[in-house]
């Protein structure tokens, strides 16, 4: 099989369901209505809420959501063969995660910005908002975690990023001031941000940069300097790092993808991988595990907490809702398609293709999975563009660590949200505190992290996948009595939430099983109380 048709054939199911279904969602489903007056102009504080331009809007929603998740877990996932992966993804985008997306937006800019958890206890009842608001603290919690710890490793393992993603914070500073005090346009500032930031990545080829060790090892003092960065930005006005930030990684990381794609459609090579290879030794069975090893890529709960959660308080006008929830689904579609295009294409031979996935524990590690993306997609850029290689390495990894940041930021922010929701259900006035609620969410992941059996992704990845697709599922439930109560057809979110619902359960079983046969107490624990 060519890559390139591969490609081609899947981008091209994503712009029809674009231009033709989400249009449907919109006038038949969530009858947009230009005329409501949205949360961000209704409450507007200049902190939280903020009415936005929808491409900058775009650009926010999109790099928070689309954060390091869908490029592991495609890596992962092509271990049982490329083809379950790529319908999963395709399919999985269009008619779940989309929906899913789109709705929980336009539910909470329609709720004058509640949270999905607080719909919950709108919709639903109070103590089914309470509970919805416990299982998104711990995914939060969990999501937190991980990607402080992937974004900590993949700045061990690639030095050359340091500068080029830590001169975004500056970058993006001035662009907030720029465009909100200086009330400047959005064109010119963006073109030369973007410009900034591809230089500095060429700058940082040459000027890779180390931490100084303050606390265990590399990892261990990246990830503490990340959680306080996380809890200096969760309690900031969105308008002047949060938004400018994600506004312009969505510009440096389509460009970026783009010339990926490029690269793929000028080299074309073929699917060295197999198409279907469902025996792994050492490995766990497709079903149900591929259902939730390829989370974010094809659904996710936690856009669901992202578009109620922080991005409903900035829309401009609700119809904005279409492109920024539906489109950055499927710019995530994409991303994830591109990481299971990379890491079976973007081997040389089919030998080489099975030396790194001869096993469940060949390609275990987070350096091999991310190593897959990454050199996988340098080989297209450098075969079909002839962009070097040392460039090509450092331009992705760069991409995937400024994902994964703008998810750990805004993941936060979500994370404050929650705790003060949560001091509220439960009377503990200092949990409202802005700052003691963001220090709660900063901080309290560094128990998942260093507890247990120590520094370990691996034991948070499995229990990330489970509980993302179960909140999911109870993110669609919500949305699905809402439809109910307004007399609109339930089917095309229904369906997708007994999917999810059997998928997850299933898999949450067999998990919990394993936690227990190995004595990890803290994913049993965990486990038992989302179940």
């Amino acid at each position: 099989m060519n890559a390139a048709i591969l490609a081609i054939s899947s981008l091209s199911c994503f712009f029809a369901s674009y231009f033709f279904y989400s249009k449907f969602l919109a006038d038949k489903i969530y009858k947009l209505d230009s005329n409501i007056v949205t949360p961000a102009h209704e409450f507007k504080d200049g902190i939280d809420y903020v009415p936005t331009n929808k491409h900058v809007l775009f650009g926010h929603h999109f790099t928070s959501v689309a954060g390091a998740a869908p490029i592991v877990g495609p890596a992962i996932a092509v271990i049982w063969g490329w083809l379950p992966a790529v319908l999963w993804v395709v399919f999985g985008t269009i008619f779940i995660g989309a929906v899913h997306d789109f709705g929980c937006l336009v539910l909470s800019a329609k709720n004058k910005g509640h949270s999905i958890g607080d719909l919950t206890g709108i919709i639903i009842g109070k103590r089914a908002r309470a509970l919805f608001l416990t299982i998104i603290f711990f995914l939060t919690w969990i999501v937190i975690a991980v990607f402080a710890y992937i974004i900590a490793t993949l700045f061990s393992q690639f030095p050359t990023t340091v500068l080029p993603v830590n001169i975004e914070i500056i970058v993006a500073v001035a662009i907030g001031v720029v465009i909100y005090r200086a009330k400047y346009g959005i064109l010119i500032p963006s073109i030369i941000a973007l410009l900034v930031l591809y230089g500095f990545i060429y700058l940082g080829m040459y000027i890779p940069l180390h931490l100084p060790v303050f606390i265990g090892g590399q990892i261990e003092s990246w990830i503490i300097l990340l959680l306080v960065y996380a809890f200096i930005t969760s309690v900031l006005p969105v308008w002047l790092l949060l938004q400018p930030r994600d506004f312009i990684n969505s510009h440096q990381l389509f460009v970026g993808l783009g010339i990926m794609y490029l690269g793929l459609f000028i080299a074309h090579p073929p699917m060295v991988a197999p198409a279907i290879n469902l025996e792994v030794e050492g490995g766990l069975p497709w079903f149900p595990f591929l259902f939730i090893t390829i989370a974010c890529g094809a659904i996710s709960g936690f856009h669901g907490l992202v578009g109620s959660g922080t991005t409903s308080k900035q829309l401009n006008n609700i119809k904005d809702a279409r492109m920024i929830g539906f489109g950055s689904m499927l710019g995530e579609g994409s991303l994830g398609l591109m990481a299971i295009i990379a890491s079976t294409a973007g081997f040389a031979t089919l030998a080489a293709w099975k030396s790194h996935y001869t096993s469940w524990s060949a390609a275990g590690s987070l350096d091999a999975k991310m190593g897959a993306f990454v050199n996988g997609g340098a080989y297209f850029m450098k075969e079909g563009l002839h962009i070097p290689e040392v460039f090509a390495t450092t331009m992705i990894a760069v991409i995937v660590i400024s994902f994964a940041a703008t998810t750990l930021d805004t993941s936060t922010r979500i994370q404050r949200y929650i705790t003060s929701e949560l001091g509220e259900i439960y009377n503990i006035k200092i949990l409202t505190n802005r700052f003691a609620a963001a220090a709660i969410a900063a901080f309290t992941p560094l128990i998942l992290i260093f507890g247990g059996e120590g520094l370990s992704w691996k034991r948070l990845w499995p229990i990330f996948g489970a509980t993302n697709q179960l909140l999911a599922g109870l993110s669609l439930l919500v949305l699905t009595v809402y439809l109910y109560r307004k007399g609109r057809n339930i089917l095309f979110t229904l369906i997708p939430l007994i999917f999810l619902i059997i998928m997850t359960s299933t898999a949450m079983v067999m998990s919990l099983k394993e936690f227990i046969k190995t004595r990890n107490w803290i994913l049993t624990i965990l486990s038992v109380l989302l179940l």
